[in-house]
């Protein structure tokens, strides 16, 4: 047997290094408490609120300040007695409640209201792309305050709750509305959405087949109506088909097919959500014009832009408008018209995004850790970083993750 050889740790090892060293423990953040203010809505016709006294009463009782303006949750049938009994402040001034350092708000801040705004406040809302302006955007740079867009917002496995739960609203409201706009009273062709003996049903042409067309789709089949479903994402297609558990017409978008179909339908429903952007535009302004006189057009999709070229915003006071003889319908809150029910469903969502804060010390913390949140921020102290708004009103954008790593 060879010569055993043995190393001489100490060439390797010094005389510190041997000696006993500090153990290291991970240092636990501070827990800080949230200053979270709710400004009565003022503009869009906005009936909801973003938390209602129940999601309230639980924030407060995680130890958060939380203030609200008098008199916004009344429209969707929240008494002000509701929220002081929750444990909420109720301020008598939007100043006030602009203090806050968490804003959050069912409608796009106004011009108004981001004069109010201070330095690395965040602030959490929807952004309707049509109305939104470079010099609005100019503005929330100015104020260098970090803001969150609902639509863009993701969850842990990737998908959008807050898009999610409003489709769902959005999908059964639209069928709802253009049952109603089909009828005499609304100066529609007088025809019943749904079919009855004797009487052929309704033709129904829904574009998109997430979760706006999935709840329009479900509605529109209960009432008897005749569905075509367009998209372009055959697995959407399949799982819509599923979900239902039934075959249905689908199609992807062909411009041929779907001029055809267009021409002979009663209602058509525009339910194309983009991840990053604005809603392609799927139908022309010359498939339109083809349409039959009195049909009925929602376009679901106008918080995007719209997917009907002939689509321009609307409101609940004046929701519709006649283009070719079609009946537009293109009001972007369109859950606003089921505002307590709508206020429950947000709320569901914002609390425990709200709760998770506490744990990892402050929401811009949370923002750092949580890619979904990440998704959702379109301005950040001063910079832009939504690349899509940034190519459409020529802003120069920044990548979010340079500014996190920088400021944290």
């Amino acid at each position: 047997m060879g010569e055993k050889k043995y190393t001489n740790y100490s060439s390797i090892f010094t005389e510190s290094q041997l000696q006993p060293q500090e153990e290291v423990l991970a240092v636990m953040r501070k827990k800080k408490k949230l200053y979270i203010g709710i400004p009565k809505e003022t503009s869009f016709q906005e009936n909801r609120i973003a938390l209602v006294p129940s999601s309230v009463a639980v924030l407060v009782g995680h130890g958060h300040r939380i203030i609200i303006e008098k008199g916004a949750g009344e429209k969707s049938n929240y008494a002000d007695q509701e929220y002081s009994e929750a444990g909420a402040d109720i301020a008598y001034s939007p100043e006030k409640v602009f203090e806050a350092d968490v804003i959050i708000k069912v409608a796009p801040p106004s011009l108004e209201e981001i004069e109010y705004f201070k330095p690395n406040q965040i602030i959490i809302s929807p952004i309707h792309l049509p109305t939104i302006t470079p010099d609005y955007l100019m503005k929330l740079k100015q104020k260098r305050v970090i803001a969150l867009a609902w639509e863009y917002i993701k969850d842990n496995v990737g998908s959008f709750p807050f898009v999610r739960i409003i489709s769902e609203m959005a999908g059964l409201s639209a069928m709802l509305t253009a049952a109603e706009l089909l009828t005499n009273t609304s100066k529609g062709q007088g025809i019943l959405l749904g079919g009855i003996t004797g009487v052929p049903p309704c033709k129904v042409v829904i574009l998109g087949a997430g979760v706006v067309a999935e709840y329009a789709t479900r509605t529109a089949l209960g009432l008897g109506a005749d569905v075509r479903i367009f998209d372009n994402n055959i697995h959407k297609m399949m799982r819509l088909q599923h979900l239902l558990g039934r075959r249905l017409y689908t199609c992807s978008i062909n411009s041929a097919i779907l001029e055809k179909e267009l021409k002979d339908a009663d209602v058509a429903i525009g339910a194309i959500h983009s991840s990053t952007g604005r809603a392609p535009v799927v139908v022309s302004e010359d498939m339109v014009a083809k349409m039959k006189a009195g049909a009925v057009i929602i376009d679901v999709s106008i918080d995007q832009g719209g997917c009907f070229a002939t689509s321009r915003v609307t409101t609940h006071d004046n929701p519709t408008f006649r283009e070719y003889g079609v009946i537009h319908y293109c009001v972007p809150n369109i859950a606003s018209k089921i505002s307590q029910t709508a206020s429950l469903a947000v709320s569901n969502i914002l609390t425990p995004i709200l709760l998770k804060a506490e744990h990892t010390g402050s929401i811009e913390r949370l923002i750092y850790d949580n890619l979904g949140l990440q998704h959702g921020v379109y301005t950040y102290k001063g910079c832009l970083t939504n690349e899509y708004l940034g190519e459409k009103f020529q802003i120069k954008t920044t990548n979010l993750d340079l500014l996190l790593t920088s400021n944290l």
